[in-house]
């Protein structure tokens, strides 16, 4: 037992004696009364009169500020409308000129009048298409449906005049050129279905209209390829297929 009473001695044992803890309150006890007589001091002390706040921005930085300087060239819209006055109109970037259009039409009309090489080697289908769909109408108005023979037979007709063209001709003509020429020389043959609308064309007088008509279209498209081809002497060797493919068109119109 002597033993355990030792080692609980030794277990418990301690430098810290009830001398240190009178000590530590009154150090504590001290400390308190340093930090109340601090909290007083503060509070004693007068508050800051008011501020501008014009002072305050100024005492905080005393440099300069960076303001861009803005490009009026750059926010011009200026820029933008001269970019746009620049383009080609919609109609031109389409292939559509309405005075070559006009151009083309009263050379057809007017077959004694010589043809401008530049402008009727030009790829134009707007007219040809114009006058297709109106040969188609006005058959449609004379009571026949024959919009499918008009299409038919005229592509099938530009692909035989392209080929005979390129045959006679030492200079290439494209496919456009040709169904261009021969659309713009149908416009006769709109006129006479017209006619048909109103009165019979079976009969002599019908007969006489389609052969003038016929020679007609034949001879403006003749006096077009040649003055497009330069094929100089040889008009009524193209007028003649011309011929052949304009008198299908009338058979479709007076009967």
């Amino acid at each position: 037992m002597s033993n355990w009473g030792q080692f609980d001695s030794d277990f418990y044992q301690s430098n810290y004696t009830i001398d240190n803890q009178e000590q530590t309150c009154n150090d504590s006890n001290a400390c308190g009364n340093l930090y109340g007589s601090r909290k007083q001091q503060a509070s004693e002390q007068p508050q800051p009169a008011f501020v501008p706040a014009e002072m305050l921005v100024s005492s905080a930085y005393s440099g300069q500020f960076f303001q861009p300087a803005s490009n009026q060239d750059y926010y011009s819209p200026s820029s933008y409308i001269d970019s746009f006055d620049e383009e080609p109109p919609l109609l031109e970037e389409l292939g559509i000129n309405f005075d070559h259009i006009w151009q083309k039409t009263l050379t057809v009309l007017n077959p004694m009048k010589p043809a401008d090489g530049s402008i009727m080697n030009e790829t134009d289908l707007t007219g040809p298409i114009l006058f297709c769909v109106a040969l188609g109408a006005t058959l449609l108005l004379a009571g026949k449906v024959q919009f499918g023979y008009v299409y038919g037979m005229s592509a099938i007709g530009c692909l035989g005049i392209h080929a005979l063209l390129n045959l006679m001709s030492s200079s290439r003509v494209s496919y456009g050129c040709v169904a261009s020429v021969l659309g713009y020389c149908l416009l006769p043959m709109v006129m006479l279905s017209s006619c048909a609308i109103f009165f019979s064309l079976q009969g002599t007088f019908g007969t006489v209209s389609a052969l003038v008509i016929v020679g007609w279209c034949s001879l403006s498209a003749s006096k077009i390829f040649m003055s497009a081809l330069a094929m100089e002497g040889q008009q009524l060797l193209i007028a003649y297929p011309c011929a052949l493919l304009y008198g299908l068109f009338a058979l479709l119109t007076v009967f």
